[in-house]
């Protein structure tokens, strides 16, 4: 499957929460109206802020947003690439990579300079296409690695 990326949209909103409450928010009591909700923002957003989905039959299986604040009030650095996740039956086909490289692009061409993302699992994936690791942090009891990627604009 050669992943195909486009903005998310209304039809959207309920399977990309249900992918992101059980990578995310598991146990957190996040509902899926709280976080379709939170999605349906950006889908009407002003544009900076994106929300980007890879569809495989009509139905989204990968997502990945690019957002002004993420994870307050750890760092006041903006913006960042959030809530990169796709399916676990999909994973394996570039479709990562493909979202991560597409959110590059709109936040290149929005005129960001330095874009910013969380992680710990996924940092070797996040080095190999080119980001930087910036600091080790402590947030919630968990480890976390603040990461970013320079664009020369």
């Amino acid at each position: 499957m050669q992943p195909i990326i486009e903005p998310m949209d209304e039809r959207d909103l309920e399977t990309v929460a249900r992918l992101r409450l059980a990578a995310f928010f598991e146990g957190t009591g996040r509902t899926v109206e709280e976080d379709a909700a939170g999605l349906r923002k950006l889908v009407i957003g002003d544009g900076f802020e994106a929300a980007l989905v890879v569809r495989d039959d009509g139905l989204p299986v990968g997502t990945c947003l690019l957002v002004r604040h993420e994870l307050e009030p750890a760092h006041a650095l903006t913006p960042w690439l959030a809530g990169l996740v796709v399916d676990t039956e999909h994973r394996g086909r570039g479709i990562g990579t493909a979202l991560v490289r597409a959110t590059e692009a709109h936040a290149a061409s929005a005129g960001v300079e330095t874009l910013y993302l969380y992680t710990w699992e996924a940092r070797d994936f996040y080095a190999a296409l080119g980001w930087t690791e910036v600091e080790m942090f402590e947030q919630d009891g968990a480890t976390m690695l603040l990461m970013s990627r320079r664009f020369s604009l």
